[in-house]
């Protein structure tokens, strides 16, 4: 093992600058690597975490997942019976509060009640219609991030006046209306009502923005005509990626439909596994056009010495000890190109880290980027191997030299 070093070291001072340029092939191709991985993946936690601190992480409704059946097919099983209309029922979720007790005791969850009501905003002769959820501020602080994302007033304003309401900025701007200005509000029941603004919300997700309106509890209630109506429950779990399967507990417990974050934005989610898969195909064939140096430098070099090659196997050194020098040569050029990528890409990913955009709302934003060791050992890993097996080919074939037909023809 000791001479197989000694010579692929030898061959690769010999060669300094090819060396070198392979070194940096390598090297820039897991420094990309490293950087494009970084700044996706990044871009797509911070989308998500945006998306899922802006929202609840489960919510559950007054719907049922599947309709109830007809009250005549409950006695006649063996008949088909369509077109007849099923027993009124009162909305809501029956007994709020006993089934938030019995979530609570379980679920590693914050749970806030909502009313959630569609509404009609009249403002300087225009009407835009928008949903209204009446909520308990004092809840709601624990299921979502509402509180930190106001730009005027505060969560707890809603406390300090008669039908107060909180709207988006999108809608505030559309409809130019200011904290301190009162409103037209009417539901589709014909209920309708004079609110006053105290406060303007930015979630930076365009649909809350533009069409959400909060509201007291009560307030809501009115709107929908219904005391006591609670129809939405809102819950936000210590651990976000498990709320799929908190919701699907709920669901099987209460019966009330649970839509988990991940279901809401299951079309979502599905494109940035696609966009996943393009990226870690794109890294790929960067390190493979990278291999393709490596290959270059081991041809190069098991051609010019193929003489050298032939008179150390008439002196019996084994194929098996030839095929291993010219695959050491890969490896030490990899593990150079590796860690110098490395560096490089760590250098590239800070640098884009550290570019600002001036957001219209008068925020400076960064590049977000992921500092993961995973992105290095995926891209050393990757190099490593393009690297070893773009030099068995060549390996191979200075391991099948005939000594006896190469000195022969050079003499």
């Amino acid at each position: 093992m000791g001479l197989a070093i000694d010579i692929a070291i030898t061959h690769i001072r010999s060669r300094l600058r090819q060396t070198l340029v392979g070194v940096l092939g390598v090297a820039t191709g897991v420094a990309f690597s490293v950087m494009m991985a970084s700044l996706m993946e990044g871009s797509q936690r911070d989308f998500i975490a945006q998306l899922v601190d802006s929202l609840p992480h489960i919510t559950v409704s007054d719907e049922r997942r599947t309709p109830p059946r007809q009250p005549a097919a409950l006695i006649y099983d063996e008949v088909e019976i369509s077109n007849l209309s099923t027993v009124d029922r009162r909305r809501g979720i029956k007994n709020p509060l006993a089934v938030m007790a019995e979530i609570e005791s379980w679920a590693p969850a914050k749970v806030a009640p909502s009313v959630r009501v569609n509404i009609l905003v009249r403002q300087a002769g225009r009407d835009v219609g928008a949903v209204m959820l009446g909520i308990d501020p004092k809840r709601e602080a624990e299921v979502s991030n509402i509180a930190s994302k106001m730009v005027e007033g505060g969560l707890d304003n809603l406390l300090k006046a008669s039908n107060a309401i909180l709207l988006g900025a999108r809608m505030a701007e559309r409809l130019g209306i200011r904290v301190g200005n009162t409103v037209s509000i009417s539901s589709s029941g014909g209920k309708t009502m004079t609110a006053t603004a105290v406060g303007i919300f930015r979630t930076g997700v365009a649909q809350i923005d533009d069409s959400q309106i909060f509201a007291l509890t009560r307030s809501a209630q009115i709107l929908a005509g219904q005391t006591g109506l609670i129809n939405g429950l809102r819950l936000k779990a210590n651990d976000a990626l498990s709320a799929r399967e908190l919701a699907s507990r709920i669901e099987a417990e209460t019966g009330y439909k649970a839509v988990s974050w991940q279901e809401a934005h299951e079309d979502l989610l599905n494109a940035f596994n696609i966009r996943n898969f393009i990226m870690y195909t794109v890294v790929g064939a960067i390190l493979l056009v990278a291999s393709f140096g490596t290959y270059n430098i081991i041809s190069t070099i098991t051609h010019e010495k193929t003489r050298d090659i032939a008179i150390l196997k008439s002196l019996g050194l084994r194929s098996a000890l030839v095929r291993r020098i010219f695959v050491l040569e890969a490896l030490v050029i990899g593990l150079l190109g590796m860690f110098a990528g490395f560096l490089l890409g760590f250098l590239m990913t800070k640098g884009l880290g550290a570019v600002e955009f001036k957001s219209p709302f008068g925020d400076a934003t960064r590049l977000p980027v992921i500092y993961s060791p995973l992105h290095y050992g995926l891209a050393g890993l990757i190099a490593l191997g393009a690297s070893l097996i773009a030099a068995w080919l060549p390996a191979r074939k200075a391991a099948s030299v005939n000594p006896v037909e190469i000195i022969r023809g050079a003499s």
